[in-house]
């Protein structure tokens, strides 16, 4: 769908469409007609906008440091407000702080399986994270699944809440279609510590490992996959409804796996890394 484009499903009442199959001809999931964009107001989606950038650019920035690059004289920003839409947005500095290694009691902890390994084949290690997408008039979550070695996107999920339920909807799908890695890395967020989500991965054999608190480069394949779809789809375009999101999302990975050809691949795409490299192992 091109930048300003708008699908809205038609009537069932008079085509005699149902939704369900108005989505399967599209190639949707059917729960992606009850998408609902998070409201906030205009002035606070551009503030998130921003700040999402700032983030993808510069990880390390925290409250205080948004709070400088976009205050100005004429309309400064309360602390209070930023520290809000981070929370929001799910996002937070990253760099080491003071007791940040203490674990939740309730929640488990898993440590770094990935320093100092060579990872030279296919479903050897799964990386996986949540970003925020922001759109014309509000915004959504993003889950997605990579292939470490191969940079190959596996499975994504959209969503209106950081629930755990997406994440594992992404996970399910993803080891459906290509099997059981060997590990799969998160990052320390309450959805991937989840009793839930730790049992699904652990229940298939898979190794389950955790980024260092603060550390911004134990997750960088996910992250660099983050700021390839941004840059290069999402900002473009600025989706108005989750229906186009979903569909441009859905073009851009399909574009992102068979054309787009990665420098560290050889100048291969990753479809031919994944299936060459997966039959070899």
């Amino acid at each position: 769908m091109g930048k300003g484009s708008k699908m809205v499903l038609i009537d069932k009442c008079t085509h005699g469409l149902s939704i369900e199959r108005q989505c399967e001809l599209l190639g949707l999931p059917r729960s992606t007609y009850y998408y609902q964009a998070v409201e906030e107001t205009e002035e606070n989606l551009f503030l998130m906008r921003k700040m999402d950038e700032l983030h993808l650019n510069h990880p390390y920035y925290g409250v205080l440091r948004m709070q400088a690059e976009l205050s100005t004289e004429e309309s400064p920003i309360n602390e209070k407000r930023i520290r809000r839409l981070m929370r929001k947005m799910g996002i937070e500095a990253l760099y080491p702080r003071p007791n940040t290694s203490k674990p939740c009691p309730w929640n488990k902890r898993f440590p770094y399986l990935l320093r100092d390994i060579e990872i030279n084949c296919c479903n050897q290690v799964w990386s996986t994270d949540i970003t925020y997408i922001p759109m014309k008039n509000g915004f959504m979550y993003l889950c997605a699944i990579i292939d470490w070695h191969s940079k190959y996107l596996l499975s994504w999920q959209l969503s209106n809440s950081m629930d755990v339920s997406f994440c594992i909807d992404c996970l399910e799908d993803a080891m459906h279609n290509y099997g059981n890695p060997k590990i799969i890395n998160t990052d320390q967020g309450s959805q991937f510590t989840s009793e839930a989500f730790i049992e699904k991965v652990l229940e298939n054999g898979t190794r389950l490992s955790m980024d260092g608190k603060g550390r911004a480069t134990d997750n960088v394949c996910i992250e660099r996959f983050w700021r390839s779809i941004k840059y290069e789809k999402l900002y473009l375009c600025g989706y108005d409804n989750t229906i186009d999101l979903f569909l441009g999302i859905t073009e851009y990975v399909n574009f992102y796996n068979n054309q787009r050809k990665h420098q560290s691949l050889g100048y291969q795409t990753p479809k031919t890394v994944y299936a060459e490299v997966l039959q070899a192992c």
